[in-house]
């Protein structure tokens, strides 16, 4: 909770709103902001939703039944404006979530969706992405063309181009 509230600013850079779910109760989920807030002088500023009744959590596919029916494993899940689960990253309840990471695939999703391409291994805001191969005779002359002009590729079915917008945001 503390990592994320205090990475929160570089998720609101990219338009993303954070939310907490837990099966704690909503006094427990107060005692426990209040307590980091007394401890670190961190303040949560995301809501953290009280599933009681672990419905939710259990359709998300977060409890480890094989460690506890009702305890939930670090789950991390971006969806966006249309309700699509774009990206589900689960830790078990002894592996901390990597923020750096998080913020990494958040933007790797935005890229290649604003680009309509996809992002390699090992990609990093700002590096090039992946487009889509040509749907047609004529596209895939036209890319071997650019290729061969660019340097921007290895074949018609692998090129690259930079993203239009370039985000360094890193935690």
């Amino acid at each position: 909770m503390i990592a994320f509230s205090k990475a929160n600013t570089y998720f609101e850079k990219l338009n993303t709103c954070l939310i907490g779910l837990s099966v704690d109760s909503n006094s427990s989920h107060l005692a426990w902001v209040y307590d980091i807030y007394c401890k670190t002088g961190i303040r949560v500023p995301f809501p953290i939703i009280a599933d009681r009744s672990g419905e939710i959590a259990r359709k998300y596919g977060m409890i480890a039944n094989d460690v506890s029916k009702t305890e939930t494993v670090r789950n991390v899940f971006i969806i966006d404006d249309n309700g699509i689960v774009r990206l589900i990253l689960v830790y078990p309840l002894n592996v901390g979530r990597c923020i750096p990471e998080i913020l990494r695939a958040l933007q790797a999703l935005q890229v290649a969706d604003e680009n309509k391409g996809s992002t390699p291994a090992n990609w990093v805001p700002c590096n090039p992405i992946i487009l889509p191969p040509p749907q047609t005779f004529e596209g895939l002359m036209q890319r071997n063309s650019e290729i061969e002009k660019n340097r921007n590729g290895i074949s018609w079915y692998l090129s690259f181009k930079n993203p239009e917008k370039c985000k360094q945001i890193s935690q």
